[in-house]
């Protein structure tokens, strides 16, 4: 099947959709893209021109930066306990979400099951999908805490099976699995032969005293994880476009051709401020005073959903949290939608991120605790009024 004919099959993302209609509307408070609101911390954008001034403006290696990778290594080795050869194991992409599909074209072959615990990320699927396999929704369960189970995947597993995909703190509901759920999903892996793909970007930001643990640090599982992580979420950077995988030397071989015949390689002022902002101290200082403060919001939201009404899990990691609106008697389009029109609350419908979203919202409170705070009266006031809580 030719790529003209895959991109058929992929349907536009129901988040932008909604969020076109909500930009042209008046007084609407946005809770439905995720994007940190804070910006870009001061020293990483003098790191950028720093990089300018030194000459960074030309092409760089399609696998990236040395100097980044080398970076990256040590920050693997250091936060994550994975050992990774910067040189061959690393490699530097155009923004996280181009790992995917990258990955994917790197081993599946036609036909070829990728395995996908739902809600999920809404680029998952289609990289699936444009990559020539076929994607496999497993569904997770509000009863726990929408963490996959190996009892989950075996259902679902059959002889076609080639990979997995897990994304832990988890877009869109906040899960984050245990060092025992991964240790029994790389026995899984292992003994069905699959590929993890691991996606790590909101690794930083958990809450609880939860800790997050990364699948290619355990015994003998970096030959078989590709370790998806960024700058976009981390440090702020979404619009820098920086990404990063950590792979089998096999697999970077296989998706720097890709890259040599698509973007060539990263913006190379950016990578050179990455590396630098890698092994500053003032970087984690910003992130851990960004998680703080998600936390603080979080807390907010989670008690205020469920005082009006609508029960939600707690989540445990990330920006996002995914609250139960079966209650209601709408489905979660149609909630979305009253939000939008008539409280002035964009949400995002959880069929949006897979079948086992249906009957939930995303909520994102990545934006000003006072905000959150109006939006959530403008969302009881409307449930209360419509008589629907």
């Amino acid at each position: 099947m030719a790529l003209s004919d895959r991109l058929d099959l992929v349907n536009p993302s129901e988040i932008r959709k909604l969020f076109d209609i909500a930009a042209g509307m008046k007084d609407v408070i946005s809770l439905g893209i995720g994007e940190p609101d804070f910006d870009t911390p001061e020293h990483i954008k003098e790191y950028a021109k720093e990089g300018l001034d030194k000459g960074y403006t030309h092409y760089g290696p399609n696998i990236g930066l040395l100097e980044l990778r080398e970076a990256i290594a040590e920050k693997l080795k250091k936060q994550n306990g994975i050992e990774a050869d910067p040189e061959k194991e690393i490699m530097i992409l155009v923004g996280a979400n181009q790992a995917f599909l990258m990955s994917f074209a790197a081993f599946l072959k036609d036909g070829d099951e990728v395995l996908i615990p739902s809600p999920m990320f809404v680029s998952y699927a289609p990289a699936v999908i444009l990559a020539g396999g076929r994607p496999v929704e497993v569904p997770t369960y509000e009863e726990n805490e929408f963490r996959i189970s190996v009892d989950d995947l075996e259902r679902h597993v059959t002889e076609r099976t080639r990979a997995l995909i897990i994304n832990s703190p988890n877009n869109p509901t906040g899960a984050v699995l245990t060092k025992k759920d991964l240790e029994e999903i790389a026995d899984f892996a292992v003994e069905h032969d699959l590929i993890v793909i691991s996606d790590e970007v909101y690794e930083h930001f958990v809450y609880d005293g939860v800790r997050n643990y990364s699948m290619a640090a355990l015994d003998g599982m970096f030959e078989r994880t590709i370790t998806v992580n960024g700058f976009s979420k981390t440090f702020a950077m979404t619009g820098w476009r920086l990404g990063f995988v950590a792979a089998p030397a096999w697999i970077i071989e296989r998706m720097v051709r890709f890259q040599m015949y698509n973007a060539t390689c990263p913006v190379t002022f950016i990578q050179y401020a990455a590396a630098k902002a890698l092994r500053d101290e003032r970087s984690w200082k910003a992130v851990e005073a960004m998680r703080r403060e998600y936390d603080r919001r979080r807390l907010l939201v989670w008690k205020r959903l469920n005082e009006m009404g609508l029960p939600t899990v707690k989540p445990k990691g990330a920006f996002y949290i995914f609250p139960n609106i079966k209650t209601t008697g709408l489905t979660d389009k149609e909630f979305s939608e009253l939000m939008l029109m008539e409280a002035r609350v964009a949400v995002v419908p959880g069929s949006a991120f897979g079948k086992a979203g249906e009957g939930y919202i995303r909520i994102s409170y990545a934006t000003a605790y006072e905000k959150l705070e109006e939006a959530m009266d403008r969302m009881e006031r409307v449930l209360r009024k419509k008589k629907l809580v």
